[in-house]
């Protein structure tokens, strides 16, 4: 049986939010937890979510979910440690992990379901989603980069695979901005909390 995880990296300190953005809530809900529910709604086989800072008060708020916790005790080591505590987590089968940023909480399911659908017909090493032939998030990578990735240290992350790689990468057109739309601060929130008001308005109209 062939196996694609996803694993969500929200270990971070949140240092330019000057709290825990994992907790900031959008529509009436935890940004972690929309992250989850849209990873869990995906095709994946597994959902894998890397926590660090303020682990066991994030772990409350997502324990009901159906998701595998791992809590990387090394997160101030910079990214490049939960994206190996994570990938270590993996079910063995992996063909391919897909990494979902926790500070994302707009990159949907059908997102991550095309990407993962580019992979399948593809076979490609790393699938990447575009908007305006801009590239985002979530990256998949295929299991024969996985030996590459845990060799990874200090506060990188995908990008250096994906840069000595870059030949091998197929792309997949997203009509959607949510793969940019990372929230590093207070006004991201604001501005996140407003977008997401106005997609629910759109929804009922």
């Amino acid at each position: 049986m062939s196996v694609i995880s996803a694993i969500v990296l929200a270990a971070g300190k949140s240092t330019r939010m000057a709290s825990c953005k994992q907790l900031a809530e959008i529509g009436g809900e935890t940004m972690i937890e929309r992250v989850l529910f849209n990873a869990l709604a995906s095709e994946v086989d597994e959902v894998i979510v890397v926590l660090g800072y303020r682990a066991d008060d994030v772990a409350k708020k997502i324990e009901s979910h159906k998701a595998k916790i791992v809590i990387n005790e090394h997160y101030e080591n910079g990214l490049s440690s939960s994206v190996k505590a994570g990938l270590q987590a993996i079910d063995s089968r992996a063909m391919a992990a897909i990494f979902l940023l926790g500070d994302q909480p707009f990159v949907d399911s059908s997102t991550i379901n095309r990407v993962l659908r580019k992979y399948m017909r593809s076979h490609a090493r790393i699938v990447i989603p575009t908007f305006k032939s801009l590239r985002g998030n979530p990256v998949l990578f295929d299991r024969s980069l996985f030996d590459e990735i845990m060799r990874l240290s200090g506060d990188v992350g995908g990008r250096r695979i994906v840069a000595n790689h870059d030949t091998e990468v197929v792309t997949v057109e997203i009509h959607k901005p949510g793969i940019f739309m990372d929230i590093d601060t207070r006004s991201d929130l604001k501005l996140a909390v407003e977008n997401n008001t106005k997609l629910r308005s759109a929804s009922r109209a």
